[in-house]
């Protein structure tokens, strides 16, 4: 005679910690993962604050993107406490020492008046979409209706453009504007893949839209098809939370770094030159400025663009895809950003190098934080042209 769901639980409980409702606070704050383990439409209804919604179906599949450290406390949660029990022996047996079962689960928790809210600000289809995401302790359901609120302005539609516009449009960022003039001609295939053959004789930002629609309809693009320049761009930048420079040529990095400083909105900075590249992030009066680097642009004859010198197609996906990544990490204030540092890379060596910067006392654009700089069009200083890699 089989044994009955009880006793299959009594058994799982003997064999597992149980943690009361009133532990699990304490726990949390020392670093325990806390995850419910029921099913899509009890999840809706209601959960813990900060629990990692993972279905009991899925959580050996997936639970090593909740904890990848199989020495964590995980405490697991179900509605009365005998899933999360066999949820708990069963991570036991995948090598973590220390899974444990919530007493009582939701239904417990509620009762002893403990804080919980029903999940809101995400639709079912969203939540599938982003259920990566919503795995992520670091950015779960409250990070990822951030990136939904979030406005990042891109400079350039081009090849670093390109990969930033796309995994920022993947990964839910709800406004993204994207700053470009040019049309797309056929040279630019090798490299700007956001946009495709068919879009050749398009505006950059009207092709770069129809891509970031197809790929996820919750982002709202705003197009300026016209150049950046010092009459225009504190408009252009007004409302953005993070500014992403991909443009190509020293003017538009120089009145950009101008502007950011006024507006104090950081900009995350992306270049590349034939198989070398480079990123960082551009603190407004925190860190170290693009003129702190570069106090004064260079002469057209020491500035060639990707025209000129060539680049390989590869790069900007490489130099892109970082400056999306900080781009993310400023928009849910996680982890450490390029801020102070600039990350070199020579795709030759494949080898990375880091180099510490420090602000400049003696800055022309950030050495008075009581006088921003004047901004101007540097054209006449260097290159005429702006276009974007």
């Amino acid at each position: 005679m089989g044994r009955t769901y009880q006793e299959i639980i009594a058994e799982a409980k003997r064999m597992i910690v149980e943690v009361e409702a009133s532990d699990v606070a304490h726990l949390v704050d020392e670093g325990a993962v806390l995850i419910d383990v029921r099913e899509a439409d009890e999840y809706t209804q209601g959960a813990i604050d900060g629990a990692v919604f993972l279905p009991r179906g899925i959580l050996e599949g997936e639970i090593a993107d909740a904890a990848s450290d199989h020495e964590a406390v995980v405490i697991l949660y179900c509605a009365g406490g005998g899933r999360s029990a066999l949820a708990a022996r069963d991570l036991q047996a995948m090598g973590y020492t220390d899974a444990r079962s919530l007493v009582g689960g939701f239904d417990g928790w509620k009762a002893g008046g403990y804080p919980w809210n029903v999940p809101g600000g995400l639709t079912d289809r969203q939540r599938t979409q982003y259920a990566r995401h919503l795995r992520l302790p670091e950015v779960g359901l409250d990070g990822q209706r951030a990136l939904l609120e979030s406005r990042v302005l891109l400079i350039g539609a081009g090849g670093l453009g390109s990969p930033v516009a796309l995994y920022l449009a993947a990964a839910g960022v709800g406004t993204i504007g994207i700053v470009d003039f040019d049309r797309v001609e056929i040279s630019n295939l090798q490299r700007q893949i956001i946009h495709t053959s068919r879009s050749v004789g398009q505006l950059k930002v009207d092709s770069a839209s129809q891509a970031i629609a197809a790929i996820n309809p919750d982002v709202a693009v705003v197009r300026y098809a016209e150049r950046l320049d010092a009459a225009n761009v504190l408009d252009f930048i007004a409302g953005y939370d993070v500014i992403v420079d991909g443009s190509d040529n020293f003017p538009t990095r120089y009145l950009l770094n101008d502007a950011s400083l006024h507006a104090r909105i950081p900009v995350v900075h992306g270049s590349i030159f034939r198989f070398e590249g480079q990123a960082t992030v551009f603190s407004p009066w925190k860190g170290p400025c693009y003129r702190c680097l570069f106090p004064e642009p260079p002469p057209p004859e020491l500035a060639p663009n990707c025209a000129t010198a060539g680049v390989l197609g590869v790069l900007p996906g490489v130099i892109g895809s970082i400056q999306a990544m900080e781009t993310i990490k400023l928009l849910l204030n996680l982890g450490d950003t390029l801020s102070g540092r600039l990350l070199t890379y020579d795709a030759l060596e494949q080898r990375f190098m880091e180099l510490r910067l420090q602000r400049d006392p003696m800055c022309p654009a950030c050495g008075n934080v009581d006088a921003p700089p004047l901004l101007v069009d540097y054209d006449d200083r260097c290159r005429p042209a702006t276009r974007t890699t």
